[in-house]
């Protein structure tokens, strides 16, 4: 399934919205967007930019797997007609994950990210502003327990670097241009900033959200 990337930005969009499977208002950003393309078949509207009615629901994998499951979209769109093909939560949980990968790659484009483990080290332990550690998850123990240890010590009074370890060196490559890559460590910028938020949203899709973060109902919630 591709994400539909047609459409302009949605203005004065309400800040929260209602989930259409658990009634729970939430921000947005805790929440996915779907429409129902031409042909009725449901399609994740990541960046919400597509006209129409929109059905919006808790952005975690259990959310998705169970709307799809109790058919919570056909009411949502009020119509019997729409369905969703294959494995809607596995479609959506790809879509994320190249919405992170492409947006480190767009960091690395821009300047904003250095790889290699003494490079990363250098980064860690010199003036750089660090925002975040990528470190693949199939990386031996040894390099990577050393750099998250700089990187723990270092922040520690700055709130702390953001470790990741979400991607496998093979993904880490392509996103990076370059081969074996283990270690990459994001400097401050927009660029950057915009990767640790699209993997931040892949992580919370896969974990769950916190559910101490629920909101409260608004007057300002609609459903679109």
């Amino acid at each position: 399934m591709r994400e539909r990337e047609t459409g302009v930005p949605r203005q004065n969009e309400p800040l929260e919205r209602c989930c259409a499977l658990t009634r729970e208002v939430r921000p947005v950003s805790q929440l996915i967007r779907f429409v129902a393309g031409p042909d009725g078949t449901v399609v994740a509207d990541l960046r919400r930019r597509l006209p129409g009615r929109g059905v919006w629901i808790t952005a975690t994998r259990a959310c998705v797997a169970e709307a799809q499951k109790k058919k919570a979209f056909a009411r949502g769109f009020k119509d019997a007609s729409v369905r969703v093909e294959g494995d809607l939560a596995a479609e959506v949980d790809a879509l994320l994950e190249r919405a992170a990968l492409n947006a480190v790659s767009l960091a690395r484009k821009a300047g904003e990210v250095v790889s290699g483990f003494s490079k990363v080290e250098a980064a860690l332990r010199g003036g750089d502003a660090v925002i975040g550690l990528i470190q693949a998850s199939d990386g031996g123990d040894d390099g990577t327990g050393k750099l998250a240890a700089i990187a723990r010590a270092r922040f520690a009074d700055a709130g702390g670097c953001r470790i990741v370890r979400t991607f496998e060196s093979t993904q880490l490559d392509l996103a990076l241009g370059r081969s074996n890559v283990i270690h990459a460590a994001l400097l401050a910028g927009r660029a950057a900033k915009n990767a640790l938020d699209r993997i931040e949203d892949l992580e919370r899709f896969r974990a769950g959200l916190n559910e101490a973060s629920h909101g409260g109902v608004s007057d300002a919630v609609i459903q679109d």
